[in-house]
């Protein structure tokens, strides 16, 4: 039997741009006769047209396979549920948006067949794209670079194609608080880059605005460092040895000279800085106890609704129409 290629596409409010979508990855999936391929839309809860749209792809193309969530459980939860049911002998990822062409996927496989069991798209450019997003990206990178133990490839998203047992290996991580880019480099495997030109979006709008960034960026850096702790015990060390020695001082000057009460601003503006510095890094601290109750509770990543299998190659998930947990 030809090898299989899933390619996961989560959708959050995309009726835009799904039918679009389809036509190109369509297009791509032609040629590559030597393939069987699937396109795996994961609707994570959207509240537009987006179920209708790829319930109709599915009828009128057997190549469609269709997860729907619940709810919205995020793009990270809609990528795993993607990456669970896949059953291809590779797994690719797109972003329905068009943002990362269709096109890259004949590259991708022929990158696989080759030995590599991760290829992933390294963006060259980003079109479409404001100065702030793409200096804020930049230093993100950056700043991972520097602080993680584990080297998060720098202007790549998620979109990639992996081999079997990457995404087997994948499976076996299940933590709640998900970073996938830092999860995809985290397990290893021979690698490679393919550039290109990122696109602006074909239609419809980014779900990500600059407050959902910070927090994904926030996601990333205490899921994979403990940096911010390790800051917080340096600072908290300075500023102790630095309260003892000058607590030794006012002591010995007591002792020797007397001390007349002067000095009430410098002692306010001194509270006031150790309180500030004191209150921000018990926010780190919150931060990772957070997330530390966010993995005891142990749900699952998310719930699906519904499943409608694609119509090539059928398999032991085929019938499957409710719930299935991402445990």
């Amino acid at each position: 039997m030809k090898k299989l290629i899933s390619v996961v596409v989560p959708a959050f409010n995309e009726e835009d741009v799904i039918e679009l979508f389809h036509r190109r990855m369509g297009e791509i999936f032609d040629r590559l006769p030597q393939y069987r391929c699937e396109m795996i839309f994961v609707n994570d809860g959207s509240s537009d047209r987006t179920q209708q749209i790829v319930d109709s792809l599915a009828e009128r193309d057997e190549r469609v396979c269709v997860i729907t969530l619940s709810r919205n459980f995020g793009k990270e939860a809609a990528m795993t549920a993607g990456l669970d049911m896949a059953e291809g002998d590779a797994v690719a990822i797109f972003d329905v948006d068009l943002q990362d062409p269709p096109e890259l996927l004949p590259e991708f496989v022929a990158k696989w067949e080759a030995g590599y069991d991760v290829v992933y798209a390294k963006r060259t450019h980003r079109q479409g794209e404001s100065w702030l997003k793409k200096a804020t990206a930049a230093a993100f990178y950056r700043l991972m670079k520097k602080i993680s133990k584990v080297a998060i490839p720098a202007d790549t998203g998620d979109c990639r194609l992996m081999s079997r047992r990457v995404v087997q290996a994948l499976g076996q991580l299940r933590e709640h608080h998900r970073f996938m880019k830092g999860l995809f480099a985290w397990v290893g495997y021979p690698s490679v880059a393919v550039e290109y030109l990122r696109d602006p979006r074909a239609a419809g709008s980014t779900k990500f605005n600059y407050w959902k960034l910070w927090n994904f960026a926030l996601e990333g850096i205490t899921s994979f460092t403990i940096a911010p702790l390790k800051i917080a015990t340096y600072v908290g060390s300075f500023f102790a040895v630095g309260a003892f020695v000058m607590g030794a001082w006012i002591i010995l000057k007591t002792l020797i000279w007397g001390d007349v009460a002067r000095g009430y601003p410098t002692l306010i503006v001194t509270v006031l800085f150790l309180g500030g510095i004191q209150l921000f890094f018990i926010g780190i601290l919150g931060e990772y106890i957070g997330r530390i109750f966010g993995e005891t509770k142990n749900r699952p990543l998310y719930v699906i609704d519904r499943y409608l299998p694609a119509r090539i190659g059928l398999s032991a998930k085929d019938n499957l129409i409710h719930p299935l947990q991402g445990m």
